[in-house]
């Protein structure tokens, strides 16, 4: 197999997984975590964030590099394309997301405070954005796997 398509192949699995986790996390973790109450939530979150940050952000990254990787062997420049997309969340969790996550992770932070449940809805919205980029970086892929 030539080495533009490994490329390819590994970006395409890992935006894919990326994308499904993203997706899951947007229409069933944290729906159910917010079904399960302010004080569920407050108290699962850190722990759920923890272990999907770990997985998110390694697979941004390696499809951001093989997709890099799969244009500078010779693929569609799409393959960058997407590679940028999926990286881009990257920053949108950090700068973004982040000060969302870091008073979400506050031990401080009382299933009474009114501002509880609007982090974890404002969380929520901003995740969709990691799901919609992911879900892009995806569909370019997709494409350019069937224009060959």
């Amino acid at each position: 197999m030539p080495l533009d398509a490994v490329a390819e192949s590994l970006a395409m699995m890992s935006t894919a997984v990326f994308f499904g986790a993203a997706l899951y996390i947007s229409l069933v973790e944290h729906p159910a975590r917010l079904e399960a109450g302010v004080d569920v939530a407050l108290r699962q979150f850190p722990h759920s964030y923890r272990r999907a940050a770990r997985l998110q952000a390694s697979l941004a990254v390696i499809g951001s590099l093989a997709g890099v990787a799969a244009w500078l062997l010779g693929a569609s420049a799409w393959w960058a394309v997407s590679a940028v997309l999926l990286f881009a969340v990257v920053p949108l969790t950090l700068v973004v997301i982040f000060p969302t996550n870091k008073r979400l992770h506050d031990p401080d932070l009382e299933a009474t405070d009114p501002a509880a449940l609007n982090l974890l809805l404002r969380w929520g919205a901003l995740h969709w954005l990691r799901t919609g980029l992911s879900l892009l970086a995806f569909g370019v892929q997709v494409l350019q796997s069937h224009a060959l």
